[in-house]
């Protein structure tokens, strides 16, 4: 759930395009052409033909709508042959859309998926075989793609996709709310006992302010469940995917600190049922002191869309009973290629992902661009490769970086292990969501007896998905 997201990957994260580098992930269509120009595109290929994509930012994102325009421009200059042709719906993959597309056939020519879209999708017999276009020539930098991102859009050895932003989560806090609160903003809490105590002090201040917030909505407080689950050595389903597991001690820590926060320290809001984009208006109006979330959140919402200040915000580790993250919940984008594409449009359509998506110093990761637009540079992702091409990227946004990357190095210093998403994602999240709503709305809820049943359930929609 992006950022989504999800951001991640429940689709109302609402994928944006993430900027400072990290990441595109907006699904796209009008038309783009610009006389603007800029790094060097790749030449040749088939033609004439005309591809439908992924990720043109919306007007509201005036920016970086900006330098998608100048990336088209520069491509078909390169590329004479090859139209592209955009999509600004925002947010970019909307659950009804995105399925109603998987029904009919009707997605773009090359369209964007979460990592949890994979067995939809190919329930759907809409995404094409790329494996045959796809190489260190075609996308430089293949060999380094991060493993964990091939394997979510691969299907035994059949590549369907190209992931374009990968994720972990941590604990965004407001520094401005922590040093008003008399905290260290340089150290966010890394235990529950310590987000609780944090976040009460942090609650103390006042006018409409608290300390923490959650979701219980949208599928996304099942999604926030789960990455605390993951963090605090637990895990969502067993191994084989096949039954829960969340039924144990790190879960009921994890709902008890919730339902502490909530209830009896009354730090967190009395309003719940919060969905995505909710949690991320109140940091930016600085009502709120944390909340887990990817580090995508600040740069992509926070301070483009709802008006923060960048330099009041920060990131940490996921908070856990003992101080060290076990693990968090993982995720990411992709993009796939529409089944009828031609063999010309999977080539063309590659051409543009390699050039705006996937290459160091270019497109989304021209870093020294995005810091002359004025847009911040330095944000701790995406985490797209390994090996030289991430060493390559890495030294490329420091050069330019424009935030202060200290705020963040407590979530970078924890090298957090993705956990990926459990089974069946969508469906387990949207069972979840009743827990975690129980949780923050019942002065009395029974917390064994709310894991119990939302396992038995499921239980029973693993079965039924076979």
């Amino acid at each position: 759930m992006k950022s989504s997201t999800q951001r991640p990957a429940v689709r109302t994260a609402a994928a944006v395009v993430l900027i400072a580098g990290l990441g595109l992930s907006a699904a796209a269509c009008s038309s783009s052409k610009s006389g603007a120009k800029d790094a060097a595109a790749p030449a040749g290929g088939d033609g004439p033909v005309t591809i439908s994509v992924p990720c043109e930012p919306p007007t509201s994102q005036a920016g970086q709508r900006k330098e998608w325009l100048a990336d088209v421009a520069t491509f078909e200059k390169a590329n004479p042959n090859i139209t592209i042709k955009g999509i600004d719906t925002y947010p970019c993959e909307d659950t009804a859309t995105f399925t109603a597309q998987m029904r009919a056939g009707t997605e773009p020519d090359v369209f964007h998926t979460y990592f949890t879209d994979l067995n939809q999708v190919l329930d759907a017999g809409q995404a094409a075989d790329i494996a045959s276009y796809v190489n260190d020539t075609t996308v430089p930098g293949f060999s380094d793609l991060a493993p964990s991102a091939l394997a979510a859009v691969t299907a035994g050895k059949t590549l369907y996709g190209l992931p374009t932003g990968i994720y972990t989560q941590g604990l965004i806090i407001n520094r401005k709310l922590f040093k008003q609160a008399g905290l260290d903003p340089d150290h966010p809490p890394t235990t529950w006992a310590d987000v609780e105590k944090d976040a009460k002090a942090i609650t103390a201040l006042g006018n409409g302010v608290y300390g923490y917030g959650d979701y219980s909505a949208g599928n996304n407080g099942g999604w926030h469940f789960s990455s605390e689950v993951d963090a605090n050595g637990g895990q969502m389903i067993n191994e084989d995917g096949t039954k829960a597991a969340f039924n144990a001690q790190p879960a009921t820590e994890v709902l008890q600190a919730l339902h502490q926060m909530r209830f009896v320290d009354n730090s967190m809001s009395p309003t719940q049922q919060l969905k995505w984009g909710d949690l991320q208006k109140q940091m930016a109006a600085g009502k709120l002191g944390m909340y887990i979330a990817s580090p995508d959140d600040l740069y992509n919402v926070i301070v483009p869309q709802d008006g923060g200040n960048v330099d009041d915000y920060g990131v940490g580790p996921l908070p856990s009973t003992s101080g060290t993250p076990a693990g968090s919940l993982s995720g990411g984008d992709d993009v796939m290629f529409n089944k009828h594409d031609t063999p010309a449009q999977i080539r063309a359509g590659i051409k543009w992902i390699s050039f705006s998506m996937l290459t160091p110093g270019q497109g989304q990761f021209n870093y020294a661009r995005t810091k002359a637009d004025g847009l911040p540079v330095g944000f701790p992702e995406p985490l797209d490769w390994v090996g030289a091409t991430s060493d390559k990227n890495e030294a490329l946004k420091a050069a330019s970086a424009t935030v202060n990357t200290s705020y963040y190095k407590t979530f970078v210093d924890a090298h957090e292990k993705g956990m990926g998403e459990p089974a069946d994602a969508q469906a387990v999240y949207k069972t979840l969501d009743a827990t975690m709503l129980s949780v923050l709305n019942d002065p009395n809820a029974d917390i064994p007896g709310l894991l119990k049943t939302a396992e038995s359930q499921v239980n029973t929609l693993l079965a039924n998905a076979g």
